[in-house]
């Protein structure tokens, strides 16, 4: 049986309590208890930054734990001498421990992250970074796992790191499985990036939004604004002036960067060639996308591949 231990420091945010989910259903899919989920407090409850107050066991009276999770709060702040001191402590015989969000601070303060790489919330990876030189922290991925320290961005990519847990422990079917189940959009792979595009353009109307689900979609395709404004059922004219209000794009811009996004997620977590990279998310040829991954990313497809091959398999 796998002991998962979680840490709760006062005020943590209670989105790291909904990734206990992810080994709940775990459980339910391989049939037996794999996963032993217990709750920890410094004494013995915490309150949440939602006021929640929650029971949990003394961190104190703990029991060894296979792997730790540390949940974040909503604002880092120094945590209490004795959690740090616990925590180091109980770090030493784990297999791995994992800070969620800014959960990544309470490590850095036990010491846990000097020399290693490391990803908190967006907002707050510089703060990580100028609190902590040791680090080296980067502040666009959604989860990292260096050795046997884990650190995940904030919010829902803790269900990402979570479901990244598992796939190491019973493999990637049960985990894809437990996404489906979740009513999970995607798996994230942990170097995507923590801003997405979808969200970015975040169009007002439901047309709109049906058009960027439709070049989403088909991103193979030419995608002209004939095509996308038959998807969202306006005149190719009505829609051109209404994408470019609601979104501050032009739909051409838009649908670059939905396949700059894509063409990126692939080259990082995939061997296929640059020419079918290219051909797969819709650019013209390699060199189309290379000039577009310079516009966007300032660096060409291939030095994001390298980069992608230095940093340690998540």
């Amino acid at each position: 049986m796998h002991r998962i231990g979680y840490i709760l420091p006062e005020g943590f945010q209670v989105m790291a309590l909904a990734t206990q989910a992810v080994f709940e259903l775990a459980n339910l899919l391989v049939g037996q208890p794999f996963y032993a989920v217990e709750t920890y407090a410094l004494d013995g409850s915490a309150r949440a930054s939602t006021g929640l107050v929650l029971q949990a066991k003394p961190l104190s009276a703990h029991r060894s734990a296979d792997t730790w999770l540390v949940a974040g709060t909503i604002k880092p702040m120094p945590s209490a001498p004795e959690l740090i001191r616990l925590l180091s402590k109980i770090a030493v015989r784990a297999r791995r421990i994992a800070g969620l969000c800014t959960g990544a601070f309470i490590l850095a303060e036990a010491g846990l992250l000097d020399g290693r790489r490391a990803t908190t919330h967006w907002y707050w990876a510089e703060v990580l970074q100028e609190r902590y030189p040791h680090i080296q922290v980067e502040a666009d991925r959604i989860y990292i796992a260096d050795g046997p320290v884990w650190t995940s961005a904030g919010m829902t990519a803790e269900m990402d790191l979570a479901l990244a847990l598992v796939e190491k422990d019973l493999g990637a079917d049960i985990a894809r499985t437990v996404a489906h189940r979740l009513v999970m959009h995607q798996r994230r792979s942990g170097g995507q990036s923590q801003h997405s595009e979808m969200l970015k353009l975040a169009p007002k109307s439901d047309r709109i939004q049906q058009a960027l689900e439709h070049a989403r979609r088909n991103l193979a395709q030419p995608l002209s604004v004939e095509a996308l404004a038959e998807a969202a059922s306006l005149s190719p004219r009505q829609f051109s002036r209404v994408f470019t209000a609601e979104t501050g794009q032009s739909p051409a811009k838009a649908v670059e960067g939905l396949r700059l996004e894509a063409a990126r997620l692939m080259i990082e977590g995939s061997r296929h060639p640059l020419e079918v990279v290219a051909r797969e998310t819709g650019f013209r040829d390699r060199r189309h996308m290379r000039e577009a991954f310079l516009r966007g990313f300032g660096m060409p497809p291939q030095a994001v591949r390298r980069e992608a091959r230095i940093a340690p398999p998540a």
